[in-house]
């Protein structure tokens, strides 16, 4: 077996096996986990984090549409609903919270953040781009949605048969 025949064979395995949509889910699932995990603890310590926010300047209608936003965001993302929205909602996020909090570039753990917040954004961009995949609510909505209509166009169909076929008085059969 040559090489191409080799990954001819493994591009083949990883199409019947939807690799690419595993990939995905498990991908979503990864980004969706540091949202929901800071989104809960800013929620069950939110007087205290309340008040570390202001601190910073950051006001409580703020601190809670942050709160409202990871966990919305990240639930959007685990799930697959909404996905490319969530996506992009804290791909914004990332890149306003680089720009606003992390960019005392003399601390090396500033740096850091700054890079880390650039870089989940770039991933919620591309997630934005590629959409949730197989594996998601998203998809699941879309069948159902495509069904709906698919079951309206038969309905309609089988009246306008229906409505036509009258001969006289005597419905035909049908």
């Amino acid at each position: 077996m040559t090489p191409n025949d080799i990954a001819a064979k493994l591009a083949g395995l990883a199409t019947k096996y939807h690799a690419g949509d595993v990939t995905l889910l498990a991908g979503r699932l990864l980004l969706s986990l540091i949202f929901l995990h800071e989104g809960a603890t800013l929620a069950t310590h939110f007087d205290a984090a309340a008040k570390a926010m202001a601190a910073l300047g950051v006001g409580l209608p703020l601190f809670v549409a942050t709160v409202a936003l990871q966990l919305g965001a990240g639930l959007s993302i685990a799930t697959g609903l909404l996905t490319r929205l969530g996506a992009i909602g804290l791909g914004l996020f990332c890149l306003a919270t680089a720009m606003l909090f992390h960019t005392n570039f003399a601390s090396q753990n500033e740096l850091l953040h700054f890079e880390k917040d650039l870089a989940i954004a770039g991933g919620m961009f591309v997630l934005a781009a590629v959409g949730a995949g197989r594996f998601s609510l998203d998809r699941l909505v879309a069948l159902y949605l495509h069904k709906r209509q698919r079951d309206k166009e038969m309905a309609a169909a089988l009246l306008a048969v229906e409505n036509h076929m009258w001969v006289g008085e005597v419905k035909l059969p049908i």
